[in-house]
C-alpha cells in the first residue's frame, strides 16, 4: 500500500492517549482536518457499492436510492432531506440486519432532528408495506404514534421511499446529487468532536 501524499508523515510517539500532548494533538488535528475533507468523496464512492446489487428487488439498490432522492427533490425538499432520502439504504452493504441505524448515524452530525431519526426509522415504518407478507405485524410503526416525527415519516415513505422500486424509470446518475452531498456534509453541527474540524 502506498503512502497518500497528502497525509502528514509526523507522528505522535506516544503508547497511549493518557500519555499524549497538547503538541501530539496539533498533528492529529492537522491531519484529522485533511481526512475529513475528503468525507464525502468517500461517501459517495460507498454509495457506488450499491450498483447492480439488486437484492431481489426490481432496480439495483443505487438505483432505488437516486429515485427516492430525486421524487424528493422534485417534491421541493431541501437538500439536507434529499441527501437524507439519497442515504437512507447506504447502510445494506455492512449493516445487512441494521442498514437505517447505520446510515442514520452517518447522518447524525449533519442533519436536524428530525431527519435523523426518519431515516432511523425509515425500516420500521417501510415494513407497513410487506412486514404482513413475512409474518410480521405491520403495524410495529405504531409503538411510535405519540413521536413528533411519525406523520413525517410516514410521508417520506408513503411520497419518496415505497414508490421509488420503479424499473420503468430512466436510470439515475449519482453525479446529479453530488454537489448536494458535498454541501451537506461540509460542516457538521451534532458532534462532541467539532474540535477536530476546526
Amino acid at each position: 500500500m502506498s503512502a497518500n501524499p497528502e497525509h502528514s508523515t509526523a507522528r505522535p510517539s506516544f503508547k497511549s492517549l493518557s500519555t499524549s500532548t497538547a503538541a501530539d494533538w496539533t498533528v492529529i488535528c492537522d491531519e484529522h482536518r485533511r481526512f475529513f475533507a475528503g468525507l464525502p468523496e468517500r461517501i459517495l464512492s460507498h454509495l457506488q457499492l450499491l450498483d447492480n446489487d439488486y437484492g431481489g428487488f426490481p432496480v439495483d439498490r443505487l438505483q432505488h436510492s437516486l429515485q427516492t432522492a430525486a421524487r424528493a427533490a422534485e417534491d421541493g425538499r431541501d437538500d439536507e432531506y434529499v441527501v437524507c432520502a439519497l442515504l437512507h439504504d447506504i447502510g445494506d452493504t455492512l449493516g445487512s440486519a441494521n442498514h437505517p441505524d447505520v446510515a442514520a448515524a452517518i447522518l447524525y452530525p449533519y442533519v436536524s432532528e428530525a431527519n435523523h431519526w426518519m431515516i432511523k426509522h425509515h425500516g420500521m415504518f417501510q415494513g407497513y408495506n410487506f412486514f404482513h407478507h413475512l409474518g410480521m405485524d405491520r403495524d410495529m410503526r405504531e409503538q411510535y404514534r405519540d413521536s413528533p416525527y411519525f406523520d413525517y415519516t410516514a410521508e417520506f415513505i408513503a411520497k419518496y421511499d415505497d414508490p421509488a422500486f420503479d424499473a420503468d424509470h430512466p436510470k439515475l446518475d449519482l453525479d446529479l446529487f453530488a454537489p448536494l452531498v458535498r454541501r451537506v456534509f461540509a460542516t457538521p453541527r451534532n458532534t462532541i468532536y467539532r474540535s477536530l474540524q476546526e
